[in-house]
């Protein structure tokens, strides 16, 4: 085993630099000093591990100039550190969509995308079968998005629709070269919130976004 894949297996975020690049991930760019607040560190102690971690290409600075006074410093992950957050094996899912459309041709792959899309709907419906309110329809759906590994949270929005946001892509490897994956679950969102309920996508990770972003809505009686 290679010592990057021994990195990668002693991954824990209870190590003070796996905290910082979670936080990251979670919550975008942030200074040390937010990055402090975040750890319950201090501000000096959050810089120290950044500049660390910009060392071994984890991590990026970026200056921000918000009026008079000096420029704030913002931590961004790098393409390094996103990798840290790994796509479930991302190489051999690639490899196997594009032999499936070389040797069975793009309707074999739509057949196999209409499967998962089954599949994940119905696990779905029956998790949200108490209904609910769509706050609360939401907040399941992210949890259940979380335990697959989306990194998924729901917020409320200040004109009564929802947010749900996922900070990571699992499957992104396979979304690239297949966005049907993505117009599936959009799909799946759709049908599982119950008639009357709108997604639209705000951010798209395969799109360049640093998350995805759906913003829920659901009509009025």
């Amino acid at each position: 085993m290679s010592s990057d894949e021994l990195e990668k297996h002693a991954w824990t975020p209870r190590a003070p630099s796996e905290r910082i690049l979670m936080a990251l991930k979670m919550h975008g760019a942030l200074t040390s000093a937010q990055m402090g607040r975040r750890l319950e560190i201090t501000g000096e102690a959050a810089r120290q591990q950044l500049v660390k971690l910009a060392e071994d290409g984890l991590v990026r600075d970026e200056r921000r100039s918000a009026g008079r006074g000096r420029p704030s410093t913002y931590w961004h992950l790098t393409e390094k550190g996103q990798a840290r957050f790994p796509d479930s094996h991302a190489a051999l899912t690639v490899e196997l969509l594009r032999s499936i459309r070389e040797v069975l041709g793009e309707e074999a792959l739509d057949r196999i995308i209409s499967a998962r899309e089954a599949g994940t709907q119905a696990l779905y419906r029956a998790a949200l079968a108490d209904g609910g309110s769509l706050r609360d329809r939401v907040t399941k759906l992210a949890k259940l998005r979380s335990e697959e590994g989306y990194m998924a949270t729901a917020e409320e929005a200040g004109d009564g629709s929802m947010m749900l946001i996922e900070n990571h892509c699992p499957i992104c490897a396979a979304a690239t070269i297949c966005q049907g994956f993505c117009r599936s679950e959009k799909a799946v969102f759709e049908s599982v919130l119950g008639e009357g309920t709108t997604v639209e996508r705000v951010e798209h990770i395969v799109k360049g976004g640093r998350r995805c972003t759906y913003r829920i809505t659901e009509a009025r009686p």
